[in-house]
């Protein structure tokens, strides 16, 4: 299906709240300047998603996606974020350097490469090839324009855990003070400071099963992944945007988490069905607030 022309809606708040069909570069380009808050989006990894997409030579990866970038970087506002989730593929016995060589032209289109996150999929089926095993984790790369950007670290704390009961009951002298370390890393620690805490900071890796339940996409994420980069990233009412949106998980835990959600997808089938996810979780949120 043929792009949709957009470029009559010049009200953000046209945008706001709707899904969009067409290829989002085009799409994109009728946006407003720094009109969005968060940027998280899966886009067709390299030769992956054929049947879906039609895929992308790892060769040609990067000079695809650059154009698209710099329309997000148009689009993000100052303090904003952008979170690419992709994963590395091997080819000819080796891992292709694309998702590498995307990073070091990213950061020349003036991104910073802020972190990486990795997500672990704890389900991941079992498998193996002559040379290799099955893929259990993949990249979630956050970029910025500035240094300075919203994240909102308490809203992801999690438990301390088991490890606080015993590591705790019994504190030695150097647990009382910060305690440099021994290797001359010049990092420190003061382990008497987590007493009585029951939440903690979570590291860079998130456990997160793979999405077993949705079937209607050929790669669609869990939800609880688009969730938690939304509630560290961004505040309620902000506008989340997927360019790349797929079955339209992202869009539903954005309007689950009270915010403003943009979602473009280029694939009608797969609109249709993110229209239809999201009028899902709307019709409960109704229906109780009646009550």
């Amino acid at each position: 299906m043929q792009s949709l022309d957009y470029s009559h809606i010049k009200n953000l708040d046209d945008w706001k709240n709707k899904i969009f069909c067409g290829d989002c570069l085009e799409v994109l380009q009728n946006f407003p300047d720094a009109s969005v808050n968060l940027i998280v989006t899966s886009p067709p990894y390299a030769d992956s998603r054929r049947s879906t997409y039609g895929g992308i030579h790892p060769d040609n990866y990067v000079e695809w996606f650059l154009p698209i970038a710099k329309e997000l970087q148009r689009v993000l506002r100052d303090d904003g974020t952008f979170i690419l989730n992709i994963k590395e593929k091997a080819v000819n016995c080796e891992r292709h350097t694309y998702v590498i060589e995307l990073i070091l032209a990213l950061k020349k289109q003036g991104w910073l490469w802020t972190e990486e996150y990795i997500w672990h999929k704890k389900n991941c089926t079992p498998g193996k090839w002559s040379n290799r095993f099955r893929d259990a984790w993949e990249r979630c790369l956050q970029f910025n324009k500035q240094k300075k950007f919203k994240m909102n670290q308490d809203a992801v704390m999690v438990p301390t855990g088991d490890w606080a009961k015993t590591r705790l009951n019994k504190l030695s002298d150097n647990d009382k003070i910060r305690f440099n370390s021994q290797v001359g890393s010049g990092f420190g620690k003061n382990i008497a400071n987590w007493v009585g805490r029951e939440m903690a900071y979570p590291t860079n890796v998130l456990h997160l099963p793979t999405e077993c339940s949705n079937k209607s996409h050929s790669a669609a994420f869990p939800k609880s992944l688009p969730t938690w980069f939304i509630k560290l990233f961004s505040d309620e009412e902000d506008i989340i945007l997927d360019p790349f949106l797929g079955s339209g998980t992202t869009c539903v835990a954005a309007y689950e988490l009270n915010r403003n959600y943009i979602g473009i997808e280029i694939k009608e089938e797969y609109y249709k069905i993110a229209l239809a996810n999201l009028d899902a979780v709307k019709v409960p949120f109704v229906q109780n607030s009646l009550f």
